[in-house]
């Protein structure tokens, strides 16, 4: 089975630009996060405690489709976002905020930890860490009109879940990028610095190719 290399972070982190950037670098399969054919994203921002639980439904769907087609495949790939961040950041979240049921969410952690049981976790799992300013900066330039009504209480309670995960993860390899204080989207010297990163880590990922 082909190696796999999943991208995490919370929204506005530039998970989707750094997955784009580094499977034409490495050449590898990409499998991005289907956002534009979402069907609960738009009806989610607007009511979330309405649609928490069908948007929590869809992304576990989706995700596990990917982790299958994934497994079935020989080609090294790169993931935009992992099943594990909906299960410990997204959905938990909600349920705290009062934004899903206790029931919803008992029903939604049910059926993850059935999946949860088949699904194998990526070779390396490459964290982007940002602070929420830059988080509010990067949506705002990407524009996207759901994402207007985004709160700053949200997305900050977001990021302590994050942390939190990232501090006890134990799955695989971990790298930890600071978006803070760099910009690969515009900049190739930063993107260097992040490929030299991950290259010491896919020496021990891809030993033949080195």
């Amino acid at each position: 089975m082909g190696k796999h290399i999943a991208i995490a972070g919370n929204i506005g982190s530039g998970k989707t630009t750094l997955t784009g950037l580094l499977g034409k670098h490495y050449q590898l399969q990409t499998h991005f996060e289907d956002v534009d054919g979402n069907p609960y994203l738009n009806d989610f921002y607007e009511d979330m405690q309405r649609w928490s639980f069908n948007l929590q439904i869809y992304f576990l769907n989706a995700r596990f489709r990917q982790l299958v087609d994934i497994r079935k495949g020989t080609e090294a790939v790169i993931q935009d976002r992992t099943i594990y961040e909906d299960a410990h950041i997204f959905a938990p979240n909600l349920h705290t905020m009062g934004l899903m049921s206790g029931r919803d969410y008992e029903n939604y952690r049910s059926l993850f930890d059935a999946i949860g049981n088949l699904v194998r976790p990526p070779d390396l799992l490459v964290y982007l860490r940002a602070s929420v300013p830059t988080l509010v900066r990067q949506i705002q330039r990407r524009g996207r009109d759901y994402e207007d009504g985004i709160r700053l209480d949200y997305l900050r309670k977001l990021n302590e879940r994050y942390e939190a995960w990232i501090d006890s993860y134990t799955l695989g390899n971990l790298l930890i990028v600071d978006v803070d204080h760099l910009n690969f989207a515009d900049k190739p010297e930063d993107l260097g610095q992040i490929i030299s990163r991950i290259d010491a880590q896919l020496h021990g990922l891809f030993p033949n190719e080195q």
